[in-house]
């Protein structure tokens, strides 16, 4: 019963090491200049989707799987303020709602856009933005969020496999 513990105790500590680690000088991303080219191109039309509240050609930029996740803003006070939504069909019923509740308007700050890869099938991009929504009890203000977005290449394609909207809360009030 010691050694599975011992053992246990070893694999996290170097895990942990690890991940509180920099990349190496060397590290190389696995994806090329124009791979991740074209994933900031798609993150720029999946904006320029949204803003248009084209719902059905967001579902094409989405992958096509039960996996696909979207994590926004949730209606519903039994899932919490946030949630997840699994699949095309959760997800296609959230924009909707989100679209239908009036006016939605992302701004992102492309400056700020990162895209990653992560392996030579799945990158990941993050940016900070502005988000102008009057869903679930939200007043139409602009507000900051982040958006991280998982994205998965399908044959020669990218699609958003998981998209994570988080607000930004707001500063802590100064200290008098």
């Amino acid at each position: 019963m010691r050694k599975p513990l011992i053992a246990a105790v070893l694999a996290l500590s170097c895990v942990s090491a690890g991940s509180a680690a920099a990349a190496p000088a060397d590290h190389r991303d696995p994806l090329d200049a124009e791979t991740l080219t074209t994933i900031r191109s798609e993150f720029g039309k999946l904006m320029v989707l949204a803003n248009r509240h084209d719902l059905e050609a967001i579902h094409q930029m989405f992958w096509q799987s039960p996996s696909a996740l979207l994590v926004a803003k949730s209606a519903i006070p039994a899932n919490g303020n946030w949630a997840g939504f699994w699949g095309n069909a959760a997800i296609d019923r959230k924009l909707h709602d989100i679209a239908a509740s009036g006016p939605v308007v992302l701004q992102p700050d492309f400056s700020k856009l990162k895209v990653v890869g992560l392996t030579r099938d799945v990158a990941e991009s993050y940016a900070p933005m502005t988000i102008t929504v009057s869903y679930a009890g939200q007043d139409g203000t602009p507000k900051p969020f982040l958006m991280i977005i998982d994205w998965i290449r399908t044959g020669k394609d990218w699609k958003v496999a998981s998209e994570i909207i988080l607000p930004v809360p707001p500063p802590p009030a100064a200290k008098g």
